[in-house]
């Protein structure tokens, strides 16, 4: 009875990690299907952005496991903290939003391959134990969504070497320096898809 019991929770508070076969577990990839009824398309801009500095944009180029050939239609789901370091909510917010935040948006790959994202610098966690950081989600045509490697800048003195020994490198490096673009921050960020991604197939 007792082992009946522990399965049943154990199915009912982890089905989002044991369910996850692409990419290995991943608590959250879900919230990339959260994009409701809107069309999606290769640009977003993400809430709060016209009243935070320093503005920043995403942008990247997303290609096939070839690593050449540009892929049309892949969804992007990216998410942040604010400028305090956390994850801001309005208190109103459903699934995955209640936990990643509001600042957060999805785009779609055009025909080349791209995809652009409008935001501001997020700041690392109030607690210091982590760089500043940018999670994104894929999800191409038949596929289950997984995770990538989160972006990360290159001139975060958090970014220590310990850090970058344990990144996976999953969908290519996630790591970026920051150049200035306008009154912008430009940070790219090219995706592979599949490469160092568990049961790609």
């Amino acid at each position: 009875m007792k082992k009946l019991f522990l399965i049943s929770v154990l199915s009912i508070s982890s089905v989002s990690v044991f369910s996850q076969t692409l990419g290995g577990p991943c608590e959250g990839c879900e919230a990339l299907l959260e994009y409701g009824n809107r069309q999606l398309s290769s640009i977003d801009t993400l809430p709060d952005y016209s009243k935070n500095e320093p503005k920043m944009i995403v942008t990247g180029t997303v290609y096939k496991p070839d690593g050449k050939t540009p892929a049309n239609g892949v969804i992007i789901y990216a998410y942040h903290t604010d400028r305090s370091g956390v994850y801001p909510t309005k208190g109103d917010e459903k699934g995955w939003a209640r936990r990643h935040g509001y600042i957060r948006g999805w785009t779609k790959t055009d025909e080349n391959g791209q995809y652009t994202f409008y935001t501001f610098k997020p700041e690392t966690y109030p607690s210091r134990t982590e760089p500043a950081h940018i999670h994104l989600t894929v999800k191409e045509s038949g596929k289950q969504e997984y995770w990538i490697d989160s972006i990360q800048f290159e001139e975060d003195k958090l970014l220590t070497k310990q850090v970058r020994e344990k990144m996976g490198n999953r969908g290519g490096s996630g790591i970026v320096t920051l150049k200035e673009k306008g009154l912008l921050l430009l940070a790219e960020r090219d995706i592979i898809l599949g490469l160092n991604i568990q049961n790609y197939h």
